[in-house]
């Protein structure tokens, strides 16, 4: 019996105020796509994961990350979830006795153990699904009053991966687009089908990332607690060049020489990006702007220190504060630091006040002293932002 992964990644993070799909966020240094599949990649035979359209590239990049033997397949998702979930049916070559687990990928905290239960009582039983037992009175309600309070002992809380065999799971889709009916979630099919869907007791961790506070919840799981400032240190160095322009965050410094480097060379700016990299936990500019790419030869650092901001925004953070000191013998640039300012402030988009650059030499020491080139620190501390936009308070 082969075991096959469908992996629903075509969600997005607008309830989160995210500017990107949510399985991407970075929790810990790993998107929650890398959490989730990390968790089946023992387990499964083949993962296919559902994408949003239009996302394949950024989904085959998380699923690299990942140690996976079996068969790989990434699938563009449908309208819907139900849409979704058919689509990666469709592209799975596994037989009538073979298990299909399905995964909301947002629930990146399920456990290996979790599923394995799932999987040996959906193997036994033909269908399994994870749920605990509601522990709130639930109102059955509409127009705002009360219509009835169901016996909550019969409720239960569902959550995924749900299993069952490839054979009624395709008769159950069929049977749904015949019918016209649209389920909540997998098992609402295979009930609407009348196969019989055991439940297996979930985890409370087992949470779906929906909202900003699951975030929250699921850093504090994993260790971590978004609303704690986040602090990032930077440092680079370029050595002098001849016949290069001298720019220091983004401005163009009058002097002999200039740095040498793939881009501009904007040593402060570039030691800036690693600080703010660095504090959400998203690598360095070497890993997001490779020397190695043509595309960045001869760039402005401001254009990439740009693009830094949006990764920051599109996983949840914004900058509150920065200080650079950059290490130069010569030329001297206190008369340029007003300008490094506001330039920075600019494309940072914070004000003057949040931002200090300094300059320094180190007298005649080192390879600064020797006027051999120029180094930079950055320090930056950066917030989360709520799902209203505002920095979440420590």
């Amino acid at each position: 019996m082969k075991t096959v992964v469908l992996m629903l990644a075509a969600g997005s993070g607008s309830r989160m105020g995210l500017k990107q799909n949510k399985v991407f966020l970075s929790l810990g240094g790993k998107s929650v796509l890398q959490r989730s599949m990390e968790a089946f990649a023992s387990i499964a035979d083949e993962i296919i994961v559902v994408h949003r359209p239009g996302e394949e590239e950024p989904a085959r990049a998380e699923t690299e990350k990942v140690s996976f033997s079996g068969i790989l397949r990434l699938v563009p998702g449908g309208a819907t979830r139900q849409d979704s979930v058919e689509n990666g049916l469709a592209q799975s070559d596994c037989r009538p006795e073979d298990l299909i687990l399905i995964h909301d990928s947002a629930r990146c905290l399920i456990t290996p153990g979790l599923i394995r239960r799932i999987r040996d009582t959906a193997m036994e039983k033909g269908a399994a699904i994870p749920g605990l037992p509601a522990t709130n009175t639930i109102k059955v309600c509409r127009e705002e009053k009360v219509l009835e309070t169901p016996d909550r002992s019969l409720l239960y809380e569902i959550q995924t991966p749900q299993a069952c065999r490839a054979d009624w799971l395709q008769e159950a889709f069929a049977r749904a687009r015949q019918d016209g009916f649209q389920g909540t979630d997998d098992a609402s099919l295979l009930e609407h089908c009348g196969y019989p869907v055991a439940v297996v007791r979930g985890e409370r961790n087992n949470i779906k990332l929906t909202t900003g506070e699951d975030v929250q919840m699921a850093e504090s799981v994993l260790g971590l607690s978004s609303r704690l400032p986040r602090v990032g240190h930077g440092y680079d160095v370029h050595r002098f060049a001849e016949d290069r322009k001298l720019i220091l965050c983004g401005v163009e410094i009058p002097w002999e020489k200039g740095l040498l480097g793939h881009s501009d060379a904007d040593v402060a700016v570039h030691a800036l990006m690693d600080a703010m990299l660095g504090a959400a936990g998203l690598g360095d500019i070497g890993l997001h702007f490779p020397d190695t790419d043509s595309r960045y030869k001869g760039i402005s650092s401001l254009l990439l220190l740009k693009e830094t901001v949006r990764l920051l925004q599109a996983n949840g953070y914004e900058l509150i504060n920065a200080d650079l000191t950059i290490v130069a013998q010569k030329p001297k640039l206190r008369p340029y630091i007003s300008r490094m300012t506001d330039t920075l402030s600019d494309v940072l988009g914070v004000d003057p006040s949040r931002l200090n650059v300094k300059a320094t030499t180190t007298e005649g020491l080192g390879f600064e002293g020797r006027m051999e080139g120029i180094s930079a620190q950055a320090v930056c501390l950066i917030l989360p932002v709520t799902a209203e936009g505002t920095p979440a308070a420590p």
